[in-house]
């Protein structure tokens, strides 16, 4: 049975990519369809930060990446679970700002949607395309998807948890990393140094521009169209624990997209959503990595010593690791 599968997978577990290669092969073996985005957000803005996609002309994907943020019919923001394209638009799919302005061009009939959702944030959301007027996604098929967000949500989050693991490196640069688009996400400049530093953090043939840079930019466009009032950030997991967090803001006409590593304040606050900690946890974590010792965090949070303890064992178990050194290092990244 293709749920119990999945489910398999879910458990198996394993890094962000391979899992959603292995989720995909499973669900198009159930359901068919023609190309796919597999997208991971940061779990407290939802921007898009690591796309796994099949389209069928990869130079239109900053096209469409702006199109998906400034499309509200089925954005993934505002699923509750999956949606339907044509279900959506109740059949006008010209209501889709994203298909009337691109999808119809590739002969897209039908899109179904979900999104990876639960209390500690958003961690993902996946467009299965099917090409021709004749084909659509059954209810059937509706009712899968829906049954998988659950285990897949999970897994993504824990996925997202396992990247902490490794030893966080650094990439030495001289001054700011400033990439600058146009309203249409194409590349107008950059300051000097970010040709080289992006060329050693994505490495191609063509221009090195993270896709996440596309997300964030397209945000902020969401924003300013009054379509998603999250905000144009987010954190990315780059190799061996490093996280950046990207930026984008209006100079002028043109949008400024900023590139730098995380600071440990906004690593913790994913490793915290990754790794499923209590508010409480979450607060002591903080308290730590701003060096506080057990007293002391007793005293800041209103417990007893003993209670901190419990609180730190459970912060522990929850995260595999036997000590504050090694918590705090994964956590913060030091």
């Amino acid at each position: 049975m293709v749920l119990e599968r999945i489910e398999r997978i879910c458990a198996a577990g394993g890094d962000p990519t391979g899992l959603r290669v292995r989720l995909l092969d499973e669900i198009r073996r159930a359901m068919g369809f023609d190309a796919f985005a597999f997208v991971l957000t940061d779990p407290e803005t939802s921007v898009g930060v690591a796309p796994l996609a099949d389209v069928p002309h990869l130079p239109d994907l900053p096209r469409l990446i702006r199109l998906k943020y400034l499309t509200a019919v089925n954005r993934w923001t505002g699923l509750d679970g999956v949606g339907r394209l044509r279900d959506a638009t109740g059949g006008d799919r010209q209501q889709s700002l994203v298909w009337r302005e691109l999808l119809h061009s590739y002969g897209v009939g039908d899109v179904a949607s979900a999104v990876f959702r639960d209390r500690y944030g958003c961690w993902g959301f996946l467009d299965l395309w099917r090409f021709g007027d004749a084909v659509e996604f059954i209810a059937a098929e509706q009712r899968l998807l829906a049954a998988i967000t659950g285990p897949v949500t999970t897994a993504l989050r824990r996925a997202q948890a396992g990247t902490f693991a490794g030893a966080s490196t650094r990439t030495e640069r001289a001054g700011p990393v400033v990439l600058l688009l146009d309203g249409e996400l194409r590349v107008l400049g950059q300051t000097s140094p970010t040709k080289e530093y992006l060329r050693t953090l994505v490495p191609t043939a063509g221009e090195p521009v993270p896709a996440a840079a596309y997300n964030v930019a397209a945000q902020l466009l969401a924003n300013e169209a009054g379509v998603d009032d999250n905000p144009p950030s987010a954190r990315v997991h780059l190799a061996d624990g490093r996280w950046l967090t990207l930026r984008a803001a209006r100079i002028g006409s043109d949008v400024a997209m900023s590139i730098e590593d995380s600071s440990p304040a906004e690593r913790l606050a994913v490793f915290a959503r990754a790794y499923g900690l209590s508010e409480r946890e979450s607060d002591l974590l903080h308290h730590l990595a701003g060096g506080s010792d057990t007293r002391e965090v007793a005293g800041r949070m209103h417990l007893s010593e003993h209670t901190v303890q419990d609180h730190l064992k459970s912060i522990f178990a929850k995260t595999s690791t036997r000590n504050r050194r090694t918590l705090l290092s994964r956590a913060i990244g030091r």
